[in-house]
């Protein structure tokens, strides 16, 4: 029988800093995965940590880390050119077939801009394939912006939006929450919108309460719990919510069902 345990070594590709304490690893890997999905990462005799990916490429996965523990503070450390053992993918990310044809909306904030980075690539690259699609994303401030590269190109969208909380001097872009911006999206038909909604949960409950005030309706958001994973194969019972497991039945929830889940 094998060892769902037992992890695989991936060598670090590329690392690209965006702040003090967040940065983006590219680490080898060929297999199918999802926006949204993530992966177990784990370093010898300092523990394994449940990262999301933040992108998929040909020959590898981009795992975007914020230093905050034991295991993410070594994997700051003097990386470069050499690899991690990882496992996965788990949980069932986004389905990106699934907004095909629709109108769709992507708001995110924070490292919750991680997990819909893939679903915000392609559909800026294929906007053809939507009937509209709008972006809103925030961070607290210009210096805890992520993907800068990225965010040059999902500009030319003309219905994307980069807002911080505060702003310093010399910084002239758009300033507020998220939610400021989502009165005015426009809406063409409530029915036959879809919308991903990812970040810290008072960010995404604000969301959601003026997602729902614009008449959309509640099977047509989805959200993603991050919350507490440790084995991701749904043995060790940390991440779970009512009768759910968010590694296994998760990351990605319909609103419709995930409003009613509870720790």
């Amino acid at each position: 029988m094998d060892n769902l345990y037992k992890p695989f070594l991936s060598k670090i590709l590329k690392i690209t800093k965006h702040t003090g304490m967040e940065y983006t690893f590219r680490m080898a890997y060929k297999g199918d995965v999802k926006p949204g999905q993530f992966f177990e990462v784990s370093i010898p005799k300092y523990g394994e940590a449940p990262i999301s990916v933040s992108g998929i490429g040909d020959s590898g996965i981009d795992l975007t880390v914020r230093r905050v523990g034991r295991v993410t503070n070594e994997m700051f450390e003097d990386s470069k050119g050499k690899s991690f053992f990882m496992r996965g993918p788990y949980g069932n990310g986004f389905d990106l077939d699934m907004y095909e044809g629709k109108q769709l909306i992507v708001i995110a904030g924070g490292t919750g801009v991680s997990a819909v980075r893939g679903v915000i690539d392609h559909f800026s690259r294929n906007i053809e394939r939507t009937k509209g699609f709008s972006v809103i994303i925030g961070f607290k401030s210009p210096s805890d912006i992520l993907f800068a590269d990225d965010i040059k190109s999902w500009e030319q969208n003309k219905d994307f939006i980069l807002t911080v909380d505060s702003a310093s001097e010399g910084y002239s872009g758009k300033e507020g929450l998220v939610t400021k911006f989502i009165p005015g999206i426009v809406i063409k038909e409530a029915g036959d919108v879809q919308v991903i909604v990812v970040g810290p949960p008072g960010m995404m409950n604000a969301c959601i309460a003026a997602l729902l005030k614009r008449d959309i309706p509640e099977k047509s958001i989805w959200i993603s719990y991050e919350r507490r994973m440790s084995c991701g194969l749904g043995k060790c019972g940390h991440c779970r919510m009512s009768d759910k497991y968010v590694c296994l039945d998760g990351p990605v929830f319909n609103y419709a069902e995930a409003k009613y889940l509870v720790d």
